[in-house]
């Protein structure tokens, strides 16, 4: 963490999942400051508690700052300082987003915005928006505002001047808030059936760790209008749902097909056909570079084959599919789930 040495992060939407998860991962450090920014003061209020209860020696690094991204001032007054940005501010609920896609457009595309024009007018390092697998081939509101969302993290970066700005894409994120094993878990504890969508429906999952990780990739790796996903696996539904009645003495036969949402996929895509011609293979992680041609496209033409990744689309009925026993193992080694075990309960934030 030498590169957050005496420097000040701040997180939009920080009283969500992923802020909690990075305060826990960063506070411990040589960081100098963490800003948690969101509009509920009551969330802001009772992560202040508990983190004043549970790390009192470095507490003090946490700053609470009440705004709003759809407020372009909002987030102004917020930057003075700022080193890095990690913006997470989003709605992102499927199905809410459907029947109210302006309030998304608000949040995820405004929002973004507003944070990018503060942080270049304020000469922020480096801002990391994080983005979703939903926003390839999107076909709900949520994926198309945060396409948009990409979109526009994209264009700023070619007049960013000292600002760098990537974006992170990824899959369903373990016991977040608002995710379906805690509700599972739920649904188990009070003898009422599993309630499950579609069993053959396929997603991406992976734990908050993962989603912090890469989040730094990028920040240590990506360059200016860069889209950084993570290679990660899935699995079906049904076998998540099984996985999860396994471990919390839940019945298969409780598991009950309520069928898919509004604007729910069969399968969700990290990256698209057209991002795999120019996509780069880096290990765990694949870049796609920005397009950062001008408007004048008689300048250009093209010479020979250009050598692309060996898939067409990345998603998640073609990347490594889960067993019933990996699934179980990898919801096993979350916190979350630990504590839930114990019977320590740690609702997702």
């Amino acid at each position: 963490m030498s590169m957050f040495k005496d420097k000040t992060l701040m997180i939009t939407g920080g009283t969500g999942s992923f802020g909690n998860a990075v305060l826990k991962r960063f506070l411990d450090t040589d960081i100098k400051e963490i800003r948690i920014f969101s509009r509920d003061e009551k969330k802001q209020d009772d992560m202040r508690h508990e983190y004043q209860a549970k790390y009192p020696e470095v507490a003090h690094k946490i700053k609470f700052y009440i705004g709003d991204v759809r407020s372009l001032q909002s987030c102004r007054n917020a930057m003075p300082g700022v080193d890095y940005i990690f913006h997470a501010a989003a709605l992102k609920q499927v199905p809410s987003c459907e029947f109210f896609p302006m309030e998304a457009v608000k949040t995820n595309v405004n929002g973004t915005d507003n944070v990018l024009t503060a942080a270049i007018e304020h000469g922020v390092e480096c801002v990391i928006c994080l983005s979703t697998d939903k926003a390839a081939y999107p076909i709900n509101a949520m994926g198309i505002t945060k396409a948009i969302e990409e979109k526009v993290a994209v264009a700023k970066s070619r007049y960013s001047g000292k600002t760098r700005i990537c974006c992170t894409r990824y899959g369903n994120v373990m016991c977040s808030r608002g995710s379906v094993i805690p509700l599972w878990i739920e649904q188990i504890c009070n003898g009422n059936p599993v309630t499950l969508t579609e069993p053959r429906m396929t997603r991406f999952i992976m734990s908050l760790d993962e989603a912090i990780d890469l989040v730094l990739f990028a920040f240590e790796n990506g360059e200016n209008g860069d889209i950084l996903v993570q290679k990660a696996p899935a699995c079906t539904m049904q076998t998540q749902a099984e996985a999860v009645c396994k471990l919390f003495g839940g019945r298969k036969e409780d598991i009950k097909v309520i069928g898919i949402r509004h604007g729910e996929k069969m399968y969700e895509t990290l990256l698209t056909n057209e991002e795999c011609a120019k996509a780069e293979d880096i290990g765990n992680f694949y870049r796609v570079p920005a397009d950062n041609r001008t408007l004048n496209y008689d300048k250009y033409f093209s010479e020979g084959d250009h050598q692309r990744i060996t898939l067409t689309e990345f998603n998640s009925d073609n990347t490594q599919r889960l067993t019933l026993e990996e699934t179980i193992a990898k919801i096993a080694s979350l916190e979350y789930i630990q504590n839930e075990l114990k019977g320590e309960s740690n609702i997702a934030k």
